[in-house]
């Protein structure tokens, strides 16, 4: 038996040591393939570039997401706000807990091209991006995305990869502000019901429907 927990830990060390030294391609693909569902926290902050200027950082905002593939997730701002961005995979409820107001919309095939679709669309990320790889900096592997549609609202996305799971992510739109994204306490695959992301509308919500 000891024998055999030696071999275990041993195999999760040569594991670690081989994500440690993968491409950001590599650890990324990995994580697409083994992980069907997710959970963890996240903080943003959007940095605006000024010309000939120190830029620009927004408070930080900060919440937990969960998601399950394809196009079910939660996303939950909890600080400095309350809002809530729920897909169950057919559609997106915006949920502004201040004004208590919902915004429903289609999710259709916005998602394919979103910075959603990164962590929470298909396993077919090729087909909507071109990726490639970007080097390492702050200890982080990282992977570019481009979206392959011309209409999309952002030029790139980066993602930071560490022993195989994303720890960071920053959206570049066309009108020079990034959106840097961190994420910590991530669990792979956490057990999930038919109905988590089942969403329930709050009692006199006002409802816009943009579908």
């Amino acid at each position: 038996m000891m024998r055999f927990k030696h071999i275990v830990v041993l195999g999760a060390g040569l594991l670690a040591v081989a994500l440690a030294q993968a491409s950001a391609l590599e650890q990324f693909k990995s994580f697409v393939a083994s992980t069907k569902a997710a959970k963890g926290e996240f903080t943003q902050k959007q940095v605006k570039n000024t010309n000939g200027e120190a830029p620009k950082v927004s408070t930080p905002a900060s919440g937990t997401f969960v998601f399950a593939r394809p196009g079910k997730f939660i996303w939950t701002y909890v600080k400095p706000y309350d809002q809530v961005l729920q897909a169950d995979g057919d559609q997106l409820f915006i949920f502004d807990k201040d004004l208590n107001q919902v915004t429903v919309k289609k999710l259709g095939d916005a998602l394919g091209s979103s910075p959603a679709a990164i962590l929470f669309g298909s396993n077919d990320l090729e087909k909507n991006f071109t990726l490639s790889e970007a080097g390492a900096r702050e200890g982080l592997e990282w992977l570019k995305a481009v979206p392959k549609a011309k209409d999309t609202s952002f030029e790139q996305i980066t993602i930071g990869l560490r022993n195989g799971l994303p720890e960071a992510m920053e959206l570049k739109d066309s009108f020079g502000q990034t959106s840097v994204l961190s994420f910590r306490k991530i669990e792979k695959n956490p057990a999930l019901t038919a109905t988590s992301f089942k969403f329930v509308m709050p009692k006199g919500a006002d409802v816009f429907n943009n579908n």
